[in-house]
């Protein structure tokens, strides 16, 4: 355990490790008061880019957790930090949500509908055939293309789902021959640009998640601590079965806590 009680800082994932729809996880507000109790840093993180880090906040108050601004981190960030750095002075041409374009402009990205640097693609609920339209245009005459997650489906309730942006680029993917660079989790660079803005190195951060191929592989991928919960997705039987191997599997974040104050 001396690795995860060395954690400074735990990223963490929500739908599934801290709640599940609108009932709190037995056990997860206390894991936050541990993390609070123990000198521990969190930021919420989301692969989710429909909406802005600003949305979460309400939300997770309204479920009891506490919260700012900056302890929200989402794909649309990391992706506009990402274009920051790679396209300076270049414009791109967005698809996706108000709330997505509203993320990356609030980080300085500019849009353009005129010889974009890149088409930047995440989960548009709001998505139009004239925005694939342009985006197949501009792809096709050598436009970069980057994508915010590369999540196929968005879980909803009564087993039901929703395309997500992987399948928007498999669309777009399928019209050009172009693969997108995703960003978001499993991709490495969420961590890596978390740890560049705290300062915490990326062996200090524990990545907390119940899905394998996200949560768990973007700390196994960015040489950070991993940790499985089984509240959510992922089942013993999965694991088992899996490839992507944790650092640390605990039932729920509640035994995680437990541990957390019994290594002090």
């Amino acid at each position: 355990m001396e690795r995860l009680n060395g954690a400074e800082l735990f990223l963490l994932d929500m739908d599934g490790t801290l709640y599940l729809g609108d009932s709190v996880l037995p056990g997860a507000l206390e894991f936050i008061r541990t993390l609070e109790k123990t000198g521990k840093r969190w930021i919420y993180l989301t692969n989710n880019s429909s909406r802005g880090g600003a949305d979460y906040v309400p939300r997770l108050r309204q479920l009891g957790f506490p919260c700012s601004e900056e302890q929200v981190y989402t794909s649309g960030m990391a992706t506009a930090a990402w274009l920051k750095k790679r396209y300076p002075d270049r414009a791109v041409y967005p698809v996706g949500t108000v709330r997505f374009l509203m993320e990356l402009a609030d980080q300085g990205i500019a849009f353009t509908e005129e010889d974009p640097a890149a088409v930047v693609v995440g989960f548009d609920r709001e998505l139009t055939y004239a925005k694939l339209e342009k985006a197949v245009h501009f792809l096709r005459r050598g436009a970069g293309f980057v994508a915010a997650n590369p999540d196929l489906v968005c879980p909803m309730p009564n087993d039901e789902v929703l395309p997500d942006c992987g399948s928007i680029c498999a669309l777009l993917t399928a019209a050009t021959g172009r693969e997108p660079l995703y960003i978001g989790k499993p991709d490495r660079r969420m961590v890596d640009t978390i740890s560049e803005q705290t300062g915490v190195p990326n062996g200090k951060i524990a990545c907390v998640g119940d899905r394998l191929y996200t949560d768990i592989a973007v700390g196994v991928n960015a040489g950070a601590i991993s940790v499985l919960v089984l509240s959510g997705e992922t089942t013993e039987e999965m694991l088992n079965r899996s490839k992507i191997r944790p650092d640390y599997v605990f039932p729920s974040v509640k035994e995680l806590g437990a541990r957390l104050m019994s290594g002090r």
